[in-house]
């Protein structure tokens, strides 16, 4: 008899496993990977052993993924005399593959949950990510050209700096 009801659990595990592992791979089948193009807000981050910080008061930031490859981020805080300042962090390039993300040439640790939510890890930091599906181009575009602004200079003009400002 306890070799009977031993099975039947052992056989309804299973099921509940199988149905479980299934769902699952039918839920991540419903997000593409052009799901990740468009604008996204960090939502909160959390460093481990500290607690997490909800964005979107004083401090957030921004990621632009466009559907050629460009990619943009900035940090956004809202300064003591109420105005925001967007400070450009980096721009370049994204691919997002099968699940496999690389951001300016590094493999990233992404994961898009949904259509609406990305999780993301650096280092020892875990962020949550939500698309911003109603900012206007204008805004978009002015944070995109502000990170572009702030690129490293080309060859050529590292040269001239070199030899103008420094050799001396």
């Amino acid at each position: 008899m306890k070799t009977n009801l031993l099975k039947k659990a052992g056989t309804w595990l299973l099921t509940a496993m199988l149905t479980l592992w299934n769902g699952t791979l039918m839920a991540q089948q419903k997000v593409n990977d052009e799901d990740l193009h468009g604008v996204w807000l960090m939502e909160s981050f959390y460093y481990e052993g500290e607690d997490k910080v909800k964005c979107g008061v004083d401090y957030t930031q921004i990621k632009v993924y466009r559907p050629n490859g460009e990619y943009a981020c900035a940090e956004v805080v809202k300064l003591k005399n109420g105005q925001f300042q967007i400070l450009p962090h980096e721009y370049g390039t994204y691919t997002f593959k099968n699940g496999k993300y690389t951001e300016m040439g590094r493999d990233g640790n992404l994961n898009l949950v949904d259509k609406n939510t990305f999780t993301g890890q650096w280092m020892n930091r875990h962020d949550v990510w939500k698309k911003c599906t109603d900012m206007p181009d204008r805004l978009t575009d002015y944070v995109v050209d502000v990170c572009k602004a702030h690129q490293t200079p080309s060859a050529d003009i590292q040269q001239l700096i070199g030899k103008y400002m420094f050799n001396k």
